[in-house]
């Protein structure tokens, strides 16, 4: 439920996880720099919660299509694992079929442009299509899915075609935009690195947003789901709010 260790600077209240329960938390940094709260549950319900407020940037996701691609030996050693397959991302799976799609598109910022037209196009979003289970390859093949799925081809996608990409998930307030008759959730979108930067991309939407909040990013959604259970547990009850104020 936290944002970024970057982000924190932007808060303007405490983030504080809670529990109805009295539970200790504690956090650490995972592998990506992550902050990840850890807590043993008892037996029995237990309510976990964060409220805070902070600034998000006004300014929209950037226009990536003029950006340049590195060529593999030129990039930095910590951007090549978010060229490997993982377990939401068969890259293996998806290979072939991306360099018949793509490989005739200019490469770097227009090449990726080419991959979320295409993301945005295959896949149909609606949140009863949510399948904890389905991967980059299902998803392209289901032709359905929420935003993980949509972040997740297209995640695979950019691999494919050697441009590293990593999977975010964060707040995604209905800023700027008409305001979801839908319940709000968490948004997944994705990072791809061009000309020497990571860069935001959103395979869903397809167009520029505002006011993003970044929680934690990795290679897939696997190293980055909002609970981790070592044991049994249900998940009864689920609500977020990302509102401006």
């Amino acid at each position: 439920l936290n944002v970024r260790p970057e982000l924190r600077s932007r808060l303007k209240t405490p983030e504080v996880m809670t529990t109805d329960r009295g539970v200790p938390i504690h956090e650490y940094r995972d592998a990506a720099g992550n902050s990840v709260s850890r807590l043993t549950a008892p037996l029995g319900p237990i309510t976990i919660g964060a409220d805070f407020l902070m600034e998000a940037s006004d300014d929209p996701d950037p226009d990536i299509r003029d950006l340049p691609q590195h060529a593999v030996e030129d990039l930095p050693d910590e951007t090549l694992v978010y060229l490997l397959g993982s377990r939401y991302v068969e890259t293996s799976k998806l290979t072939e079929m991306a360099w018949a799609q793509f490989g005739q598109t200019p490469e770097g910022g227009q090449r990726v442009q080419a991959i979320l037209d295409y993301t945005h196009n295959r896949i149909a979003f609606g949140y009863p299509h949510a399948f904890t289970e389905r991967t980059a390859f299902t998803g392209h093949e289901d032709q359905r899915g929420v935003c993980r799925d949509f972040a997740h081809l297209a995640v695979a996608l950019c691999r494919c075609m050697n441009i590293p990409a990593r999977y975010c998930t964060g707040y995604l307030g209905d800023i700027g935009v008409p305001v979801a008759d839908s319940p709000m959730d968490f948004s997944a979108w994705l990072e791809v690195f061009l000309d020497g930067a990571w860069r935001t991309c959103d395979a869903r939407h397809n167009s520029p947003r505002v006011a993003r909040v970044l929680q934690c990013w990795g290679r897939d959604a696997a190293d980055v789901a909002i609970t981790t259970t070592f044991g049994w547990a249900d998940l009864v009850g689920f609500d977020v709010i990302a509102e401006q104020v």
